[in-house]
């Protein structure tokens, strides 16, 4: 095992790596840029070292800084968590050349599924199902729509180096081909320096299923079943839940051995995702794969009870794998708290924390990188926390759910609790009739009715008002001392009264 770890990375996911870290009693190293000086898993890892600015080209993707500082503090192994350079080939090649493991797949794995076309190549060649599409980025306009003849409209275009929605456009008829592929091309080198963009057939309202792999250095490759993570916002995920309320039994091992096929293609070692599209008869084809953990990696954990990071760390160190292959346990829902405006095409919205009440009680998990008095900065990403909840069943997980969000108090900055309870709340959903436009087919892509809105408001401030009024009765019969009367204690109303000032914007 590792005499001590270095996490390059941030927030919510550093501080969960740390935890498994500590739990196997193996020190670890935190880096953090001049705006993360505070940050929480700075302050939570065993030692932590500056690595530059704010801007993360300047810190957390400078991929020799992080060598220095793994140097400098006697890190033997990195783990670089998802994002930043995560899925970056040479960086896993340099951890190689100065003698230090990375944690997670081999360089050669990476770059055979990191470059999009790249990987449905790879993918094809032993027999997964792929969308049509081209197989090579396009160069130019002139050969993007000679393809896009070939493919046929409606159609995406996707950026060849990366994920998470960036660089990503839907063409629906050709008159809108030129002024996308620009788009899709600068915003792909922005987000990844390379803006090579490549087509593919848009297939209408889609599943996006995706399934866990683990693989070890001795072979073996398995898969962990499915999540479901269909409800997005301009092509991210919002929603995660495990196990998907469309797949049964026989899909699940379908896409599951499909699944392990593409990862052992590339001799895959440690934890990654294959990403599927579903069409609504149950097809399923490839859309890539992601050579890292994954933001919604706990509703696996949670309906399986498998740490899996602590197994990327295990396998790392080149011992086999000690997990298994089992049917889902129950069913894991994940939302994902951001500090943006839904009002406003989720616009990020920075900002000081001034307060946070988080929910708890039975089945709920919390993975978080902030607390009151962080501030949100405009460099990274607006991710508060992934909450998350499990039940016994479905229908349970999601009354769980809605109850937690109920009970998630952050002041300072705007958020998207309100949105996912409304998510939680809806019928479509509720009933498992979900596909990835379902933000924008039920719920105005995000903007609620002027008419819903307006009693959202205000029966939220009756109510807080009503509940004021009705503890200060009490409060007056407690004062006459008429014991069948008595109410509750003054300190519980004055946790009342504050409560209610907090949510009606006072401090």
């Amino acid at each position: 095992m590792f005499k001590k770890i270095l996490i390059a990375n941030r927030g919510e996911i550093a501080v969960r790596i740390m935890r498994s870290c500590r739990e196997l009693g193996i020190p670890t190293v935190a880096v953090y840029s001049e705006a993360d000086r505070t940050a929480l898993h700075t302050t939570y890892a065993t030692e932590a070292y500056p690595i530059g600015p704010a801007p993360s080209a300047q810190s957390y993707l400078v991929a020799q800084k992080i060598i220095d500082v793994a140097k400098k503090s006697g890190a033997d192994a990195i783990h670089p968590g998802y994002g930043f350079l995560s899925e970056r080939a040479h960086f896993a090649t340099l951890c190689k050349d100065n003698g230090i493991t990375f944690i997670g797949p081999d360089p050669y794995a990476i770059e055979q599924m990191g470059e999009k076309t790249l990987a449905r190549r790879t993918v094809m060649a032993a027999g997964v199902p792929v969308v049509p599409g081209t197989e090579r980025p396009v160069a130019n306009i002139a050969d993007a729509t000679a393809a896009a003849k070939k493919i046929g409209y409606p159609l995406m275009l996707k950026a060849a180096a990366g994920g998470g929605g960036k660089g990503m456009r839907l063409v629906r008829v050709e008159s809108e081909l030129a002024n996308a592929f620009e788009t899709a091309e600068r915003e792909a080198t922005a987000a990844f320096g390379d803006g090579s963009v490549y087509l593919e057939r848009f297939i209408e309202t889609p599943r996006h299923i995706e399934i866990q792999v683990f693989g070890d250095r001795h072979g073996r490759v398995i898969h962990l079943n499915e999540r479901e993570c269909s409800i997005q916002r301009r092509n991210q995920k919002v929603i995660e839940e495990a196990p998907s309320p469309f797949v049964d039994a026989e899909m699940r091992e379908q896409m599951g051995s499909i699944a392990v096929k593409a990862a052992e293609a590339v001799k895959y070692v440690g934890a990654g995702t294959v990403e599927f599209l579903v069409d609504p008869n149950k097809n399923f084809y490839f859309l890539e794969m992601n050579t890292r953990i994954q933001v919604e990696h706990p509703v696996t954990e949670l309906t399986t009870g498998y740490d899996l990071v602590r197994e990327q760390i295990r396998v790392a160190a080149g011992l086999p794998l000690e997990i298994e292959p089992m049917a889902p346990r129950g069913h894991a829902i994940e939302a994902r708290v951001y500090a943006e405006d839904p009002e406003k095409n989720f616009m990020p919205s920075p900002g000081k924390l001034s307060y946070i009440r988080a929910p708890g009680g039975q089945g709920v998990r919390v993975d978080t990188g902030v607390y009151a008095g962080f501030e949100v900065t405009p460099h990274y990403d607006p991710m508060i926390a992934k909450l998350c909840t499990w039940a016994p069943s479905r229908a349970r997980a999601i009354e769980r759910m809605d109850r937690s969000l109920s009970e998630y108090v952050v002041n300072g900055v705007t958020t998207n609790i309100t949105f996912l309870r409304r998510i939680m709340q809806h019928p479509a959903f509720r009933e498992g009739r979900t596909d990835t436009g379902f933000i924008e087919r039920y719920l105005g892509g995000g903007k609620r009715a002027p008419a819903e809105a307006k009693f959202v408001d205000v029966a939220m401030i009756a109510a807080a008002i009503r509940q004021y009024e009705y503890d200060r009765e009490l409060a007056d019969r407690v004062v006459t001392g008429n014991e069948q009367d008595r109410g509750p204690s003054k300190w519980r109303i004055l946790g009342r009264d504050q409560s209610l000032r907090l949510r009606m914007g006072g401090g």
